[in-house]
C-alpha cells in the first residue's frame, strides 16, 4: 500500500522593489526612494503579512560600491539578523537590474569573477541564508542595457545585447560556485520576465524568435543552448566566441527554483502596419519596419496570463516554479483583481500537475519611475500593499489580500466580481486581431450579480463623476436618486439598503448653497448633518462601508498653515456648521466611517465649478471678478474621486483630508486657467470677499493639509490635465 504523499500549499512569498540601476552617472536607487534603507520596521510589517519567504536585496552596488576589500555590512547584518528573528526566510539577491560598483559594468570581462567573490563573502557572513538570486532578470537587464540603450552601458546593438546576457549568466555560474563552497545545499532562486510575442504573418519570424529567445537566460544555466540550436548560430552571428557558449554546456547551473515574473506588458505583438500605432512603437529588425505594441491592447483573444506561462515553462524544463513578482501599477481594485488573477493561475496550474511553490507580492511598498523605465527621477509613485504617501507605510487593500492568501489561502472583496480591465473591451485600444495560442487561455467571466457600491446624488456634480470613475474601473454601483434614498427618512434609508444590499454606501448628495444656507438653516442643517447621521446609523447596523464628504468649510481660517484633520473646527457659517455637525455625528454612529474634508472642487465634466464658469465668461469676452484674499486649496474632481474610492477599499475611516497640494487665491487661480486657456489675464478682475457682497462669510484661509497621508498631485498637475480633460469630453 502506497501513502499519499501530501503537497505542501502554495505560499505567499514577499518582496521590496530594489533596482539600483544605472543611467550614464547617476544611480536609481529604489531603496533610498522608498525610505526602505532607513526603516527596519518594515520587516515587522511585512512579517503581519504572513508571508513565509521574502526575495531581499543585498546588493553589490549598496554594500561594497568601492574597493572590493571594502565592504560594508551593517545595513545587511541588522536586516538579514532580524528577518531571522521574525522567522521570514530570505532569497537573497545581489544584482537587480543593476550593472555593479562604478570599477565594472555588464560588459566587464571580469564582472563575473568579481561579483562570484562578493557572493562568497556574502555567503561566509550568512553561511544559513539557504537561496540566492545573484542577478535578477538577466535577459531583460540585456535587453534594456545592451539593445535599447536605456540602462548602462547603454548598448543598441545585438553584441552589446549578447555580451551583457552571457556576462550575467556566467556570473550567476560562479556566484552559485562560489556560495556552495561556504553553503553546499545553497539554491538557485532564477527570476526572469517572461512573456510572449504574437504578430501578424508576415512577422511570424520575428515572433517566433523573440518566443524562443525568451528562455535563453534558463538555456544557458541549464546547459540546454548547444550547437544545433537557432539562437547558438544567432549568438555566433553577433560576434560571441563558440568557446563562450560551451562554457555554459560544460558548466550547467540549472535553477533549483525558475522564478517567473509576469507583466500585463510583457506579452507583445507585431504589426507592420505603422499607421494603426503611436511613432514611439515604431522600430526595425533590418529586415522589415513594424510596430511593437502591448498585446493586450490589441489581441482579441487577451493575454494569455500566469497559468498558461507557467504550464509552458513546467513542459520545457519539469524545474519547480514560483511566479516570483506579481504587482500592477493601477487603481486599488485593479491591484486586487491582478493578484487574485494571478494566484488563481497559480492553483490552477498546480492542479494541472504544474510543480508551483510560491505566488510572490512584489512591491509591497510600491515602486517610483517605472513608468519611464527608470530613466528619470519625476517622483512617478505606484502603492504597493503598503502607501508610501502617508508619515508611515499604510496597509492597503493589497495587504489584506496578501494576509488573507497567506493564513488562510483564499481572499474575497466584492470589486473582484468584475474582470480587471486587460479583460475588459476598452482594453483595446487599437483595431483588434487574433493571437492564438497552443497553450490556450484561461477563460474569465463576468459575475452575474457583482456585488453594488451605492451612490447617493444622482443629479450632483460629485455623484455623476462617482458613477463615470466607477464605469472607468469596473466597480459595479447604482447611483441614487433623492426618490430612491432619501436620507433625511431613516425608513427610505432602510428600505433600500435592504433592497440593493450594497458592500459600502457614497454619500456624494447634499445641501451645497452656501450663501442660501443663511436663509435657510433647518434645511441646510436637516440635509447635511441629520441625513448623513440617519445614514450612518443604517449603515452601521449592517455592517456596510460609509464615505462621506465634508468641507474646508468647518474652519475659520485664523490659521496661516494648511490645516490637518486633527485641528479643531470652527466654521464661520451655516453651511460650515451643517458640515461640522454632520462630521460628530457620523462618526460617533459609526466610528468605521469614512469623512472626507474636500475643498473648491473643480472638474471636466460640469459646467459649473468656479474654473469652468471663470473660462466661460472669459470665452464671451467678458470680465471675471474673483477674491484675492481668500486662500484656498482646490480639488481635482477625478483625482479626489479616485484617491476617496481606494481609501474606501483600503478600509480607511475616520476624517481625511483630500484637496491638491497648493494653496492659491481665487483670483490667482482664474489667472493661472486664463493664462493656459491663452485667454487674457488681464481680464481678471481682483476684489476683497467683502465687495463680492456674499451672504456667508467664508474664511480667508481654508487651505488643507494632511497629518494621514498626502494622496493627491500637486495643484498644477491637476490643472494641466484638466485641460486635457477637457478636450476628450
Amino acid at each position: 500500500m502506497t501513502r499519499a504523499i501530501a503537497i505542501p500549499a502554495l505560499e505567499v512569498w514577499a518582496g521590496v522593489e530594489c533596482t539600483v540601476n544605472r543611467v550614464g552617472d547617476q544611480y536609481f536607487d529604489q531603496l533610498e526612494r522608498n525610505g526602505h534603507a532607513e526603516r527596519l520596521d518594515d520587516l515587522d510589517r511585512f512579517a503581519q503579512l504572513g508571508i513565509r519567504a521574502i526575495r531581499y536585496p543585498i546588493l553589490w552596488e549598496r554594500t561594497a560600491p568601492n574597493e572590493r576589500n571594502q565592504i560594508d555590512w551593517t545595513w545587511a547584518d541588522e536586516r538579514l539578523g532580524r528577518l531571522r528573528e521574525l522567522g521570514i526566510r530570505p532569497i537573497v539577491g545581489l544584482v537587480h537590474h543593476g550593472s555593479g560598483p562604478r570599477h565594472t559594468s555588464l560588459i566587464d570581462p571580469a564582472f563575473p569573477e568579481k561579483l562570484a567573490e562578493f557572493a562568497q563573502a556574502v555567503a561566509e557572513r550568512y553561511p544559513w541564508v539557504d537561496s540566492y538570486t545573484p542577478v535578477n532578470e538577466p535577459l531583460t537587464t540585456a535587453r534594456f542595457s545592451g539593445l535599447y540603450g536605456y540602462w548602462y552601458p547603454h548598448g543598441r546593438d545585438g553584441l552589446t545585447f549578447a555580451r551583457a546576457l552571457l556576462i550575467q549568466c556566467r556570473a550567476i555560474v560562479l556566484a552559485m560556485q562560489a556560495i556552495r563552497q561556504v553553503n553546499p545545499t545553497a539554491q538557485l532562486v532564477q527570476t526572469e520576465d517572461l512573456g510572449k510575442t504574437y504578430s501578424t504573418p508576415l512577422l511570424a519570424y520575428q515572433a517566433a524568435f523573440e518566443n524562443e529567445r525568451r528562455w535563453l537566460s534558463f538555456d544557458l544555466l541549464c546547459g540546454r543552448l548547444n550547437a544545433s540550436s537557432a539562437l547558438w548560430s544567432y549568438l555566433t552571428y553577433l560576434g560571441i566566441e563558440e568557446a563562450e557558449l560551451k562554457w555554459f554546456e560544460e558548466h550547467p547551473c540549472p535553477p533549483n527554483l525558475l522564478g517567473i515574473n509576469h507583466y500585463l506588458t510583457s506579452e507583445r505583438f507585431l504589426d507592420e502596419r505603422l499607421d494603426r500605432y503611436p511613432v514611439e512603437s515604431h522600430g526595425e529588425n533590418g529586415k522589415h519596419r513594424y510596430a511593437d505594441i502591448e498585446a493586450v491592447r490589441v489581441c482579441a483573444e487577451g493575454t494569455v496570463g500566469s497559468r498558461t506561462l507557467l504550464k509552458e515553462t513546467w513542459e520545457r524544463y519539469k524545474l519547480p516554479l514560483a511566479v516570483t513578482e506579481v504587482h500592477l501599477g493601477c487603481t486599488r481594485e485593479e491591484q486586487l483583481r491582478w493578484l487574485k488573477e494571478v494566484w488563481d493561475g497559480a492553483v490552477s496550474a498546480r492542479r494541472e500537475g504544474v510543480d508551483v511553490r510560491a505566488v510572490t507580492a512584489w512591491s509591497l511598498l510600491g515602486a517610483y519611475d517605472w513608468n519611464s523605465l527608470v530613466t528619470r527621477a519625476e517622483g512617478y509613485y505606484e502603492s504597493g500593499a503598503f502607501d508610501l504617501r502617508s508619515p508611515y507605510p499604510r496597509p492597503t487593500a493589497l495587504a489584506r489580500m496578501v494576509k488573507d492568501l497567506a493564513t488562510q489561502q483564499e481572499s474575497d472583496h466584492p470589486v473582484l466580481d468584475t474582470l480587471g480591465w486587460w479583460h475588459r473591451p476598452e482594453r483595446l485600444l487599437y483595431p483588434s486581431v487574433s493571437c492564438p495560442n497552443d497553450f490556450g487561455r484561461q477563460t474569465k467571466t463576468k459575475s452575474q450579480s457583482a456585488r453594488l457600491l451605492a451612490i447617493i446624488g444622482a443629479r450632483g456634480t460629485l455623484g455623476k463623476a462617482f458613477a463615470r470613475l466607477c464605469d472607468l474601473r469596473g466597480i459595479a454601483y447604482r447611483l441614487l436618486t433623492r426618490g430612491e434614498m432619501d436620507i433625511t427618512n431613516a425608513a427610505s434609508v432602510d428600505a433600500a439598503l435592504d433592497e440593493l444590499q450594497p458592500w459600502a454606501v457614497v454619500n456624494a448628495a447634499g445641501y451645497v448653497r452656501v450663501d442660501d444656507a443663511e436663509r435657510e438653516p433647518d434645511l441646510c442643517l436637516r440635509v447635511n448633518a441629520e441625513g448623513p447621521a440617519i445614514l450612518a446609523e443604517s449603515c452601521a447596523r449592517r455592517g456596510v462601508g460609509l464615505l462621506t464628504f465634508s468641507s474646508d468649510l468647518v474652519f475659520d481660517g485664523s490659521g496661516t498653515s494648511p490645516y490637518v484633520e486633527s485641528h479643531a473646527v470652527a466654521p464661520l457659517n451655516v453651511y460650515g456648521r451643517s458640515k461640522a455637525l454632520a462630521e460628530a455625528r457620523v462618526l460617533k454612529a459609526y466610528p468605521a466611517s469614512l469623512a472626507i474634508r474636500t475643498s473648491a472642487f473643480f472638474g471636466p465634466w460640469d459646467e459649473y465649478n468656479f474654473v469652468a464658469i471663470a473660462l466661460r465668461q472669459l470665452g464671451a469676452g467678458g470680465r471675471f471678478v474673483a477674491a484675492e484674499d481668500a486662500v484656498v486649496s482646490p480639488t481635482y474632481v477625478p483625482d479626489l474621486v479616485n484617491a476617496s474610492l481606494d481609501l474606501l477599499m483600503d478600509g480607511e475611516c475616520g476624517l481625511w483630508h483630500l484637496a491638491n497640494s497648493g494653496a492659491i487665491a481665487w483670483a490667482e487661480l482664474a489667472r493661472l486657467v486664463a493664462v493656459r486657456a491663452g485667454f487674457d489675464a488681464s481680464r481678471i478682475e481682483a476684489c476683497s470677499t467683502q465687495e463680492l457682497g456674499l451672504a456667508a462669510v467664508r474664511p480667508t484661509y481654508s487651505v488643507l493639509g494632511s497629518e494621514r497621508g498626502v494622496l493627491l498631485p500637486c495643484l498644477d498637475r491637476a490643472i494641466s490635465r484638466y485641460f486635457d480633460e477637457r478636450q476628450q469630453v
